[in-house]
């Protein structure tokens, strides 16, 4: 037991490590040349954590491992239930039910397809290719952080995970203001969107919430409409992290019992961090609900406090991403090769292209 009286004084020290080391990645990431990039503070603590992970880890005590696993493991969870508070089922109404469809086929079909092709096509591990179609699919490095404790994966598959969520997220916020403005934005015919459209193929491909939030905010004269479409359609995204989590615990309990043979016991894996982020975002729209009508002050306040939970609980995702790093080291990459990025290059593609067309035919259609 990670607080059991031998080991205490080292998962107390090793925590505080660990929150040194996110306080450090929240200030990087609050400079203006890293804001600039979108880079969050989550992306420069799994940084950080490899770095020391792979230079300095022997030169702290060991007893701090078990703080640091604490951080990676339990500290997660809590953070992830949390992260309901950034979402009401009211926003995800405002976009109906083309952001919702868009929404959904994305992510099935982004991780139905990054898990056979990381497989199937470039021979990956079951557990590093899910981990790289959750990122892709769902909400980038969050969604990396949610997945893996349903699937028990090691550190440095959610790692490589992560690094894929990195490399084409970046690639797709300064890519996509591009693509609106040179075939989108003057199109005629099926290739024209409008701002709400393009904003709800935004929500629907784009990895990091953040990446979202940056791509109409660096088109000129871009709407308020694209802006709104793209966070809501996101958001809606985020949320289905859940159903999702739950899906893939059902099916590795099937496919667990269904190579023990007959008769094996198989515990049923039900993410229940995931159904209380279910909850939080319940409590957060109802509390939403009524700050619309309560007096300003009150509204202002309650407003005020969802923020610095909010604030809180980035810093926690925070430390758990950087205890992610700090159990990544570089020699457990060996014999992945270039499989992580063909994998999550295809699933790129797809958000881009297939994303497109989704989007187009969905809000055709509806």
């Amino acid at each position: 037991m990670a607080f059991s009286q031998k080991k205490r004084k080292g998962t107390i020290s090793g925590i505080i490590f660990v929150a040194l080391i996110a306080a450090s990645a929240t200030y990087i990431a609050s400079l203006a040349p890293i804001k600039a990039l979108s880079l969050s503070p989550l992306v420069i603590g799994i940084v950080i954590g490899i770095f020391y992970a792979n230079t300095l880890h022997n030169h702290f005590p060991e007893s701090w491992e078990s703080g640091i696993v604490f951080s990676g493991k339990k500290i997660l969870r809590f953070a992830i239930v949390f992260y309901g508070f950034r979402i009401t089922f009211q926003q995800i109404a405002e976009v109906g039910m083309e952001g919702f469809l868009v929404s959904l086929i994305m992510l099935s079909s982004t991780f139905v397809l990054g898990t056979w092709l990381g497989q199937k096509v470039f021979k990956m591990d079951r557990d590093t290719s899910m981990l790289t179609a959750s990122g892709a699919s769902v909400c980038g490095a969050a969604a990396v952080l949610a997945t893996e404790p349903v699937l028990k994966a090691e550190e440095h598959k959610a790692a490589v995970a992560v690094s894929m969520v990195v490399l084409f997220g970046t690639i797709s916020m300064f890519m996509y203001p591009v693509l609106y403005k040179l075939f989108i934005e003057n199109a005629t015919g099926f290739m024209h969107m409008s701002g709400q459209e393009f904003g709800i193929y935004v929500g629907g491909t784009i990895h990091e919430v953040a990446q979202v939030v940056a791509v109409p905010a660096s088109i000129p004269g871009s709407s308020v409409d694209m802006a709104n479409s793209a966070v809501i359609v996101k958001m809606t995204r985020v949320i289905m992290i859940a159903p999702m989590l739950i899906i893939l615990g059902l099916y590795l309990s099937y496919s667990a019992k269904k190579s023990g043979g007959a008769g094996s016991a198989v515990k049923l894996v039900i993410p229940w961090f995931a159904v209380y982020f279910v909850g939080m975002a319940g409590v957060n729209s109802l509390i939403h609900g009524y700050t619309l009508t309560a007096p300003e002050d009150i509204a202002m306040m309650i407003k005020n406090a969802i923020s610095t939970i909010n604030e809180i609980d980035t810093f926690l995702l925070t430390m758990a991403m950087t205890a992610l790093g700090m159990g990544t080291r570089f020699a457990k990459f060996k014999g992945l090769g270039l499989a992580p990025i063909y994998t999550a290059g295809t699933m790129f593609v797809w958000l881009v292209i297939g994303g497109f067309i989704v989007t187009k035919l969905v809000t055709m259609s509806l």
